[in-house]
């Protein structure tokens, strides 16, 4: 190598580290200063217990709002994942708080499973049985046992394991469908938002049933547990991506075939990485080395949608037309963790910048400093979303917050 070669290489080495610990010192600034105090001092509903429902993008506090179990699991995820790594008290104070809530609030006593919602006071709203909640539920409830031991977390996340596995899962024709009643009986409207198509089975709910289901197998390593974790791997190589174009198909019906011709970017790029982590976490070989070329070809798809100023778009509809460039704050998260793992396993630069250019469009555009917490998106246009949840529903600290934990654990801040 030539002088002037060494000097470049050397340089760039330097760069590169300077931007590893620059990332590092500001998403762990974000994650204890910006979003987790949010929702500590803003979410907690001290007259009728739990979290509140709602805050508007105008930052309106919404007392009477429904309590949705997708914010009551992911506010439990979030501040468990946080103490486990941060070891602060508070954390685990709002993690005990969300624990208990969805145990003696969320859990339904008759019949199994988690309520899909609440009333402002905590009495069952809407009953159904939607299986992604089932999933981010175990999502929480695991990673509650994983940082402290409870023996109670434990034993209700391994239920509503099994209510998954007896009611959802296709013993037939593989797969888990969507939703079912309270009973668990059939239900004709299985949409987990208005903006779904009304299909048996989706990606969606696959991705949030792999992923607890990895959280799961980290602390409880049973058999069955396994095989369907390995079963969904196998289900999103061989059912869901779509071979030839690297993406994922969205909806299918019972004998998985699709008729929809979606691309969700923040899907492809949030599943490249959870795929990878839960073949790691099986430590299986042969699956790695099939599940790798995957992972690589999603994110690599995935990218299709990234901007040249550092933000991924939403979603493209291939039958409409129709493109989505709005940057959502989910989006923008998963997009940094997805090139982290590439940058991390796989040894890729490339990818490297475009999660710290990607960090630096959140920070720049994203991050609301003023009251905490991330706007819902950047509109097409540039300007900030503020009529969609500052909190809410959907609207819940655990893909930015997961992201700022991702990115300490990769980079070997926190141990």
């Amino acid at each position: 190598m030539s002088s002037v070669g060494v000097g470049k290489y050397i340089q760039n080495y330097t760069n590169m580290n300077q931007s590893i610990s620059t990332l590092k010192q500001e998403v762990q600034e974000v994650l204890t200063t910006n979003i987790l105090p949010y929702w500590m001092n803003r979410m907690v509903d001290e007259e009728n217990g739990g979290f509140y429902g709602r805050i508007t993008g105008m930052e309106q506090r919404m007392p009477e709002a429904e309590k949705g179990a997708i914010l009551n699991a992911r506010i439990l995820w979030t501040y468990s994942a946080a103490y486990r790594l941060l070891k602060k008290e508070e954390y685990l104070a709002m993690a005990t708080r969300a624990k208990e809530y969805i145990i003696h609030h969320f859990y339904d006593k008759e019949f199994g499973g988690i309520y899909w919602s609440l009333d402002c006071k905590g009495a069952p709203l809407d009953t159904k049985k939607q299986i992604y909640a089932l999933g981010f539920a175990i999502y929480g409830l695991s990673e509650y046992n994983r940082a402290t031991g409870d023996k109670e977390a434990l034993d209700y996340a391994v239920r509503l394991f099994e209510s998954i596995e007896a009611y959802s899962f296709d013993t037939v024709k593989n797969g888990y469908c969507e939703a079912l009643t309270r009973e668990w009986d059939e239900m004709e409207d299985m949409r987990l938002s208005e903006k779904d198509a009304n299909e048996r089975k989706t990606m969606n709910t696959h991705l949030h049933i792999l992923e607890p289901y990895t959280n799961l197998y980290r602390v409880w390593k049973d058999e069955r547990l396994k095989r369907q974790l390995y079963n969904l791997i196998l289900i999103f190589t061989d059912k869901i991506l779509n071979r030839e174009t690297g993406h994922l198909q969205l909806f299918f019906d019972d004998d998985w075939n699709s008729k929809y011709r979606i691309v969700s970017y923040g899907h492809d790029i949030e599943a490249s990485w959870l795929i990878h982590e839960a073949a790691l976490e099986l430590g299986d070989k042969d699956l790695l080395a099939k599940v790798e070329p995957i992972v690589k070809q999603i994110a690599i798809a995935a990218s299709e949608g990234f901007t040249p100023e550092g933000g991924m778009i939403y979603e493209k509809n291939s039958d409409t037309h129709r493109v989505d460039t709005d940057r959502h704050w989910w989006v923008q998260a998963e997009t940094v963790v997805g090139y982290m793992n590439l940058f991390q396993h796989f040894n890729d630069k490339e990818a490297l910048q475009k999660a710290i250019a990607c960090w630096d469009f959140i920070r720049k555009y994203l991050i609301d400093r003023e009251n905490g917490e991330w706007y819902w998106s950047i509109r097409a246009d540039g300007t900030v979303n503020r009529e969609d949840d500052k909190a809410g529903f959907w609207k819940c600290p655990y893909h930015n917050g997961r992201m700022c934990m991702e990115v300490l654990m990769r980079l070997c801040l926190v141990e």
